[in-house]
């Protein structure tokens, strides 16, 4: 049986202003309809022999993850949530830990959540070509067929030939080169970009991790006994999770192991790790352009230009990204969008929300869009999906007025209980205990104003709350 694990823990800072740390673009639809998780979990229907996909993901994506994959007609049998991220050999370990958990000695299938893949036939092939080496032992890195001198990627050189599979030795792991060298690769035909996806049986990477990395398998193997399974969620204990090292699965395991064997792969692949490389992998008009929203351009050529919110208008520019959201807007040079996480870097730095949160915050019930902020007042447009509500919570410094812009609102406001239909409208006193209920069948949109002397969403006090957070996810 093969397990696919999708890893979901990546923040994407390349992609700002699109991507963000609470949104970050395995959750964006940046190349069809679907997200890109969810086409990551969609490639693997119809692979031979193969189960629902274990996803592990950051503890405060667990909703999205959730969701995307429900709407794609998808139901993980476990979403495993780390409390923090330790990169990707420990995600791998408690996956692989979790998998055994459930039965047998199953062989994995790694794939991060935010790649390309444009030949998904070509994809599910190579996984059952490498079927026998990786039931006999082998811990398989499908590298891809170089088509350029890349400098961004780390590659992996292929030794001798092991059957007519494809499958070869691997010689090496090198890291990112210099434009020369990235050449001279290219030029040799033996070497191959590190895609980051992998296949083994549970066991044989488990106890490579035993011999190379024992105090990480001892922590993955501690916050998992510890954890705690809640809904569809397995939450892995904070503390032990905390003090594992960090490292990736690269540098733990398959550097260092006697096992490794590479599979080239030529099926289209992208790591979607920049705005240039979105703008190559995307369908492009006459003119060399990517426009995606309302987009109007005159005499621009060899440009991605994203309007999100508004209307954007380019005249006479070449090479440029383009990408604007309600928040922010992004101009940069095409060859230098690797320097956009600098941008992010100066946000943090800064303490600025548009580093790592959009306008709209997307929750569990629905979703809020903080339209207008200043001194003393706050206007939210607030979305709750039918059957869904908020936490029973009250605030401490800022009083709310409710106005009922489409469905029905059950709302309880102290010890009463009363329904507000379109246009009607209700107040929330400062220290008062309330909650927001949609009764009906369609979306129920408010109007929240807010006024108070601070404003943060931090100022909650939570009585109750049916999808189980914490005051500090909101």
């Amino acid at each position: 049986m093969i397990v696919p694990v999708i890893l979901s823990g990546g923040s994407g800072t390349r992609l700002w202003p699109l991507s963000r740390e609470a949104y970050p673009k395995q959750f964006l639809p940046l190349v069809d309809e679907h997200t890109m998780l969810q086409n990551t979990a969609l490639r693997l229907v119809g692979l031979a022999d193969s189960s629902a996909p274990l996803v592990v993901c950051n503890e405060e994506h667990r909703f999205m993850v959730a969701e995307q994959l429900r709407a794609v007609g998808i139901q993980p049998p476990t979403v495993i949530l780390e409390p923090v991220g330790r990169n990707t050999a420990p995600a791998v370990a408690v996956a692989a830990l979790q998998a055994q958990a459930s039965g047998g000695d199953p062989l994995l299938l790694i794939l991060p959540a935010d790649h390309v893949i444009a030949d998904i036939a070509g994809f599910r092939a190579a996984v059952q070509q490498v079927v026998p080496q990786a039931r006999a032992g082998r811990l398989i890195t499908f590298g891809i067929v170089p088509t350029a001198p890349e400098t961004g990627y780390g590659y992996i050189q292929a030794g001798a030939p092991l059957d007519d599979s494809g499958v070869c030795e691997v010689s090496r792991f090198v890291e990112k080169p210099d434009a020369a060298t990235a050449q001279s690769y290219l030029d040799s035909g033996d070497y191959y970009w590190n895609s980051g996806m992998f296949m083994f049986r549970a066991s044989v990477f488990l106890a490579e991790l035993e011999r190379l990395a024992p105090a990480m398998l001892a922590a993955c193997q501690q916050a998992l006994n510890n954890g705690r399974a809640d809904r569809d969620f397995l939450w892995l204990d904070r503390a032990a999770f905390s003090a594992c090292p960090k490292d990736s699965i690269d540098y733990a395991v398959m550097e260092k192991t006697g096992h490794a064997v590479v599979m080239p792969l030529a099926v289209g692949w992208n790591d979607v790790g920049s705005w240039s490389a979105l703008w190559e992998v995307g369908a492009r008009d006459s003119d060399g352009n990517i426009e995606r929203g309302d987009v109007l351009s005159v005499d621009s050529r060899d440009s991605y230009i994203d309007a999100g919110s508004r209307l954007v208008a380019t005249v006479g520019v070449e090479h440029l990204v383009v990408v604007e959201t309600a928040d922010a807007v992004l101009v940069a040079s095409k060859e230098r969008v690797q320097e956009v996480k600098t941008i992010v870097e100066q946000l943090k730095a800064s303490r600025r929300p548009e580093g790592s949160l959009h306008r709209k915050i997307y929750r569990p019930w629905g979703f809020y869009d903080s339209i207008d902020l200043d001194q003393r007042f706050q206007v939210k447009r607030i979305l709750v999906r039918p059957g869904a509500c908020i936490s029973s919570q009250m605030h401490h410094h800022r009083a709310e007025h409710w106005i009922v812009v489409s469905g029905t609102a059950r709302v309880n406001r102290g010890d009463e209980e009363f329904l507000l239909t379109e246009n009607q409208s209700t107040y929330i006193p400062v220290g008062v205990q309330h909650r927001l209920t949609n009764p009906g069948k369609i979306p129920l949109e408010i109007i929240e104003v807010q006024s108070g002397s601070y404003l943060g969403e931090d100022d909650i006090v939570r009585f109750e709350d049916v999808y189980g957070r914490g005051a500090s996810e909101g």
